[in-house]
């Protein structure tokens, strides 16, 4: 299984930059989901993460990204170094050259177009240094923000996957977005 290439410098168009997820941002992490009680929901998770929980996770990056497994990102908005948000890179699958992505942005960051452009660097790199053909987003059908800033990071609605998963105690349906290497360079 490859190991996911190391992020040595954030990614910026300019506007927005990426770079991978740290414990300083554990505290804007905690803030988000305060700020905004369906941040959880939104992007799969049963509750909002605890501070423990962030900051195992933070522990463990390492060891995902080398093992292949998982990366996150952290937005960030021009010239700050504060996380704006997140992008998290998972169920990568080397033999077939895909992985999913999910993204959120905090609720005060919202609206300036960080998410689309975040997640548009997110998808190159993705593509492009990590060799993957395929990065998809699979969400809520009713999720129109996320469903926007995919299709505006490039991504191609691609129809609903029907009863595809169980979250909070029942099935549910997720819309599925994603881009291709063949659909060419960022929008």
């Amino acid at each position: 299984m490859p190991a996911i290439p190391e992020l040595s410098q954030p990614l910026s168009d300019g506007h927005v930059s990426i770079r991978p997820a740290a414990e300083r941002d554990i505290p804007e992490i905690l803030i988000a989901h305060q700020d905004d009680p369906r941040l959880a929901q939104l992007i799969g998770l049963e509750r909002p993460p605890s501070g423990a929980q962030l900051g195992r996770a933070m522990e463990e990056a390492t060891t995902a990204r080398v093992g292949g497994i998982a990366v996150t990102l952290t937005i960030l908005g021009p010239e700050s170094d504060l996380c704006a948000g997140q992008i998290d890179a998972h169920r990568f699958d080397w033999e077939h050259a895909h992985a999913d992505v999910c993204i959120w942005v905090a609720q005060d960051a919202r609206g300036r177009g960080l998410g689309h452009r975040a997640l548009a660097l997110a998808a190159a790199w993705l593509l492009d240094d990590c060799g993957l053909v395929r990065v998809q987003l699979l969400t809520d059908p009713e999720n129109e923000p996320a469903i926007r800033t995919a299709l505006a990071a490039g991504f191609v609605r691609e129809g609903i996957l029907r009863s595809h998963a169980r979250e909070r105690g029942t099935r549910v349906d997720l819309t599925v977005l994603s881009r291709i290497a063949s659909d060419g360079a960022r929008p």
